[in-house]
Formats: structure tokens, C-alpha cells, sequence
């Protein structure tokens, strides 16, 4: 077990606590965009976030959602989203969480996904599995696509963007049990690797929303890619997370709109 495993752990736990305790409380909120929303707990859980990481491992680079990026002197990043769900935070809708991943020389190794709410800490090391609260967790074995129950979400440039992911939702509500928007990307592929859902996918995307719960859909059995199928990779802003078994299936439902603008996403 890497030596920052149970640092990253107890790092997204004392987050959380920040979360858990102002929760439906009034917040201050302000507008990156149209209808991208931050408060001031964003600002404060991402400012214990850094101070702790920094403290054990000074040396590391760091890049989260509030903050950007600031380059460390070894070839470590952690990649954070201090309160993934701001808009279901801010409105009182109880789905919400903390996500911090370690990427080592350009590769996930740790994944941490901390629900304060439910005190659900989802975790994974790279080649050793996924846990919930410590115990392994797997992907489900639905293997056909009228039989599943899916996640996605909204791009932020929803109102304008022809890229709206509007479409794949037609299609899939068409050929699914259902789909779901929690507005928590971290959660979604969480909910995969844990059996609940059984595929996900989302365009316009960073890589504090995916780096963590990517690794941890991978590391309980399920696969991941670009919507395009090419694979994956945490910067490059698109997401299909499914049990394996489904994979193939959605990747056709989703290469009917997508193009190298969408790509791209």
C-alpha cells in the first residue's frame, strides 16, 4: 500500500467535516458562468485540503477546482475537487462529496470519494482493488442495455452549446430501465464501481470531476474509455464509465452523435 493512501483518506475526512457542519446553512454564493455556481465552503474545504497535503508532501504539485494548479518539484499531483455537487450544497439537495486522486508520472494511483452525508468513503489503489468503508465493492453483471440503469449529467454550457448531451439522454431513456442526474460526477462513478449503476457517462468534464472515480470504477472490475472509445484519460474531458459488460453497447448509442468537436469535450 502506498504510503499516502491513508493520508488521502483522512485528508477527504476532515473535508468533509467542513461540508457536513455548514450544510443548509446560508452560504454565499457567486457565478463562475451562467449557471456554475461556488460558495465560500468550496473555497474554505479546498484551502484544509491543500494545507494538510502540503504539510505531509511539500513536494507535490497540486491542482484543484478553486485553486488551479501549483507545480510541485517531484513528478506527484493531486488532483481535487473540494466539493464536488456545489449546486445540489447550495440547494439543500443531499448528494455531495469530496474527491482527491494522486496522479504518479502521468498515472491515477489513489482514488478517495468521500460522501459526508452517508460517511461513505469509496477508495482505491492502482492494482489492488476498491473498497466502501474499507469493505471491496464490484461492478454489477447487467449485461444488456434494456436491463440497466445508467447516470449522466448536464455540460455548464447546457443553454448554448449544441453539445448538450441532450440526445444521448433521448436515446438511452428509449433503452433503459432509466437514467439518473445527481449532478455529482465523482459520486456517479462510484455509484458504478458499487453496483448501483451500472453505466455512466458525461461530457465536459475536468479532471478533479473524473480522476478519483475513474480509478475506482477500473479498480472494481469495470471499464472506462473517452465516449469516443479511445482511451481514457482525465484531461480530455469526456466519460463513459460502465460495468464492462455494457461497454460496447453504449459506446454505439454514443458514437452516433459524437465528432471530433465533440471529442474534443
Amino acid at each position: 500500500m502506498l504510503p499516502e493512501y491513508q493520508t488521502t483518506i483522512q485528508v477527504a475526512k476532515s473535508a468533509g467535516q467542513i461540508l457536513r457542519q455548514y450544510y443548509q446553512k446560508p452560504h454565499s454564493v457567486s457565478f463562475k458562468d451562467v449557471i456554475d455556481i461556488v460558495t465560500e465552503i468550496d473555497y474554505q474545504s479546498e484551502s484544509l485540503i491543500y494545507k494538510l497535503l502540503k504539510q505531509e508532501y511539500p513536494n507535490y504539485g497540486f491542482l484543484g477546482e478553486e485553486t488551479g494548479e501549483v507545480s510541485g518539484s517531484e513528478k506527484s499531483l493531486w488532483i481535487v475537487d473540494p466539493l464536488d455537487g456545489t449546486t445540489n450544497y447550495a440547494k439543500g439537495y443531499p448528494l455531495f462529496a469530496v474527491s482527491i486522486a494522486l496522479e504518479k508520472n502521468g498515472e491515477i494511483v489513489i482514488g478517495v470519494v468521500y460522501n459526508p452525508l452517508t460517511d461513505e468513503m469509496f477508495a482505491a489503489e492502482k492494482g489492488l482493488g476498491a473498497t466502501l468503508n474499507g469493505q471491496p465493492i464490484h461492478v454489477s453483471e447487467t449485461a444488456q442495455l434494456g436491463k440497466s440503469f445508467l447516470a449522466s449529467g448536464f455540460p455548464y454550457d447546457v443553454w448554448s452549446s449544441p453539445l448538450n448531451n441532450l440526445y444521448e439522454w433521448e436515446q438511452f431513456l428509449q433503452k433503459t430501465i432509466s437514467v439518473r442526474c445527481d449532478g455529482s460526477a465523482s459520486l456517479d462513478l462510484c455509484h458504478v464501481a458499487s453496483g448501483c449503476f451500472d453505466g455512466y457517462w458525461e461530457y465536459s468534464l475536468e479532471a478533479w470531476d473524473m480522476a478519483a472515480g475513474a480509478l475506482i470504477v477500473e479498480e472494481a472490475g469495470g471499464r472506462i474509455s473517452l465516449i469516443s472509445g479511445t482511451p481514457f484519460s482525465p484531461y480530455r474531458k469526456n466519460i463513459l464509465a460502465t460495468n464492462r459488460f455494457l461497454h460496447e453497447a453504449m459506446l454505439e448509442v454514443l458514437n452516433l452523435q459524437v465528432n471530433e468537436k465533440g471529442e474534443s469535450r
